[in-house]
């Protein structure tokens, strides 16, 4: 079969669709495709993420998605596997797997490598690939190395793209179905192929790239001007904490200029599994390469010290009002009102404080999460000895002097502020700047950034 007839099925929608990864990325991705008609193979080597879909078992960002899932799996067009399969018709593998940050005893691309392995002991002339997952530039090329290692001429008899993700989390404005995508193809079947796909996802809104590098830069360089902008705020709050003047009236002083300002507000520091590790990948091409990113490497440095900046204002005004060196850690995924834990700042913090020998709780409304579960587990996060909370009653929070605020959970919000206005806990330290002073709490309230 040819790339040509492969583009023919992709038309008729009497095509193979393998997505490999069924996390934030991939399964959302699963779902809409398979809402459009295609059949689709999830693949996910996580055998109890697969057993709990079959079981209709979504997470807590996944609620959203439920009734499609649900349907597409009642029409059988989606099936789940730990492994790629054989099929008579053309197939189209996507790579939506996780990428770690590279260190002596794994590569970046690892998984990469082992999904597109997988994929290839299936394949047949006529068959493509999309990488999705964040690669570290030059990751494409070995791809094409890999294929043509199993007797494909990639361009020819075989398709490789690689359009990288743009997920946001918890983003009500900008989803799956609204983001313009950046794409490099190996051919213009392989194209054309990618554009009957996405014009199921995104309306087929793909900007054309002619080279794997400039597409595989684009993604690290979007997250490293957020990196870079999300340190530049955090350093002009604490200068502003010294200054005793307020970053938020600053920073939203500076976004009424129409042009050339985007606005930034401090935090923790950035976490997750892509702002703090796709930048990376930028400073190990320039060190490969003998050259500096010093800008990278500056930013990573300072959103490493936040935490421990964050403990040690703490401290102090602990010490200042006599108050029991406990603290109560509310927030503690990466971001707002997602479930995913990976990197967050919080548990940072928690380590800072654990060598200050504070005794800490931890509160998240998403503590029942698999996810969040699976990741404390992997991690050896529970062995941090913090004691978790499963609520903020009057009565669980009684001896509590102080609440660092990483992140403020919609789910939570109302009784965050509620604590602040009846005066529950003496100090209470908002990482974000969210809380609105009330003059009628007689709780200690500080901001990072005054």
């Amino acid at each position: 079969m040819s790339l040509n007839e492969t583009v023919e099925s992709i038309n008729k929608k009497s095509i193979s669709i393998e997505i490999f990864g069924l996390g934030y990325v991939g399964f959302p991705l699963t779902v809409r495709l398979a809402s459009a008609g295609f059949q689709i193979t999830g693949i996910d080597v996580n055998q109890d993420r697969i057993k709990r879909l079959e079981n209709n078992q979504l997470m807590d960002s996944e609620i959203h998605l439920e009734e499609d899932y649900i349907q597409c799996r009642k029409k059988q067009n989606i099936k789940l596997e730990s492994n790629s399969l054989e099929s008579s018709s053309p197939r189209v593998g996507i790579i939506c797997v996780p990428t770690p940050i590279p260190t002596k005893e794994i590569s970046s691309d690892v998984y990469v490598k082992s999904a597109v392995e997988s994929f290839l002991s299936c394949s047949k002339p006529g068959d493509v690939i999309i990488l999705e997952s964040s690669i570290e530039v030059g990751t494409t090329e070995i791809i094409n190395e890999i294929i043509k290692n199993k007797g494909f001429e990639v361009g020819k008899d075989f398709g490789l793209c690689f359009c990288p993700e743009r997920i946001d989390p918890s983003n009500k404005e900008w989803g799956i179905e609204n983001i313009p995508r950046v794409i490099y193809c190996s051919d213009n079947s392989s194209f054309d192929i990618a554009k009957g796909i996405y014009l199921h996802v995104n309306g087929g809104n793909l900007l054309k790239v002619n080279s794997p590098r400039i597409a595989e830069i684009v993604k690290s360089f979007e997250n490293a001007f957020r990196l870079v902008n999300i340190t530049l705020v955090n350093e002009l709050a604490m200068l502003c904490d010294k200054l005793n003047v307020n970053v938020k009236e600053i920073i939203d002083a500076a976004a009424t200029k129409p042009f050339g300002f985007l606005p930034h507000y401090p935090g923790a520091g950035a976490g997750g599994h892509c702002i703090p590790k796709d930048p990376r990948f930028l400073l190990e091409s320039a060190k490969k390469l003998g050259i500096k990113f010093d800008t990278i490497e500056h930013a990573l440095k300072i959103n490493e010290q936040m935490p421990k900046y964050i403990t040690n204002s703490i401290e102090e005004e602990l010490q200042n009002q006599g108050l029991k060196k406990n603290v109560l850690v509310c927030g503690l995924s990466y971001k707002a009102n997602v479930e995913d834990m990976r990197d967050s700042p919080s548990f940072k913090i928690i380590q800072e404080l654990k060598k200050k020998n504070f005794e800490i709780f931890g509160y998240d409304p998403f503590f029942n999460s698999d996810l969040t579960e699976k990741y404390l587990i992997e991690n050896h996060i529970s062995e941090l000895h913090f004691t978790k909370l499963n609520n903020l009653d009057d009565e669980t929070i009684k001896e509590i002097s102080c609440m660092c605020i990483v992140q403020h959970h919609d789910e939570n919000k109302l009784r965050i502020k509620e604590i602040y206005d009846k005066s529950l806990i003496p100090f209470i330290y908002d990482c974000q700047s969210k809380l609105v002073k009330n003059l009628q709490s007689n709780s200690h309230l500080e901001f990072l950034g005054n």
